[in-house]
C-alpha cells in the first residue's frame, strides 16, 4: 500500500456524497462506551480492544463502582483486577497496561489523565485510536479520527483509503473530511460497519449505500 493516499484519485463530489449519506443515516453521534470522565474513557477504551462495547459497558458498570480514582487503579492487586475484567478478553495485558498507565499518570501527570496526544500514546496500551477516543470522549478535544476495525473496513471498501494501517488511514481521512466533522464521521463510519458493512460478509443488499459504494475488496456479500 502507498504510504500516502493521493487526494486527486478521488472525486470531491463522491467524498461529499458519501459523507452526507452517512450523516443523514447516522445523524446524532453519541458515545458507544458508557463513561463520565477522561479516566473512565481511558479504562473503557483499553478494555474495548477485541471486545464488544456491550460487554465493556457491562463490565465497567461494576468496575467503576469499585475503582473510582487513578490511585485505585494504580494500587490495585493485579490478580484481583484480572478477575474483574476477565470477560473482556486479553485481560492479563489489559490489567497490566491499565495499572501501569495509572501509576505513570500519578508519577508524571499529577494524577490527571493527559489531554495531549503525545503524552497519551506514551502510556502503556494506548495507541492513537485510544488516545483519540480519550481526548474526544473525555475532554471534547478532537485532534484526529479514531480508526478501529470498523473504520478500517468501511473506508477501504468505500474507496476512501488504499491503506490498511490505522495511522495511515487516519492521515488519509483527515485530508478529505472537514476537521469539524471528524467526530461525527468516526461515529458514522463505525455505525455503518456495525449495521451493514460487517466482516467478513457485508449486508450490501440492504445497505443504504449499495448503489454508491465502490465495494473494494468485497468478494462475498448478501
Amino acid at each position: 500500500m502507498d504510504s500516502l493516499f493521493e487526494f486527486n484519485m478521488l472525486k470531491k463530489d463522491y467524498i461529499k456524497f458519501i459523507q452526507n449519506k452517512l450523516f443523514d443515516r447516522y445523524s446524532e453521534p453519541h458515545l458507544f462506551l458508557e463513561v463520565k470522565n477522561p479516566l473512565e474513557s481511558m479504562i473503557a477504551t483499553i478494555l474495548s480492544a477485541q471486545c464488544t462495547d456491550a460487554r465493556v459497558n457491562q463490565v465497567v458498570s461494576v468496575l467503576f463502582k469499585k475503582y473510582k480514582s487513578v490511585e485505585d487503579y494504580a494500587n490495585a492487586d493485579i490478580n484481583e483486577f484480572e478477575k474483574d475484567i476477565k470477560s473482556t478478553g486479553f485481560y492479563r495485558n489489559k490489567a497490566k497496561n491499565i495499572i501501569n498507565s495509572c501509576r505513570i499518570i500519578l508519577q508524571k501527570h499529577n494524577g490527571v489523565v493527559p489531554k495531549e496526544m503525545d503524552k497519551l500514546v506514551a502510556l502503556p496500551g494506548i495507541g492513537r485510536k485510544t488516545a483519540n477516543i480519550v481526548l474526544s470522549n473525555g475532554y471534547g478535544i478532537v485532534v484526529g479520527i479514531p480508526i478501529d476495525t470498523h473504520m478500517k473496513r468501511t473506508n477501504f471498501r468505500l474507496g476512501l483509503t488504499k491503506n490498511k494501517d490505522p495511522d495511515k488511514i487516519e492521515q488519509d481521512l483527515i485530508k478529505i473530511i472537514p476537521r469539524d466533522k471528524w467526530f461525527h464521521y468516526a461515529f458514522a463510519g463505525i455505525s455503518l460497519g456495525r449495521e451493514f458493512c460487517r466482516a467478513p460478509t457485508p449486508i450490501c443488499s440492504k445497505c443504504f449505500l449499495k448503489g454508491d459504494c465502490k465495494k473494494i475488496g468485497v468478494k462475498n456479500k448478501y
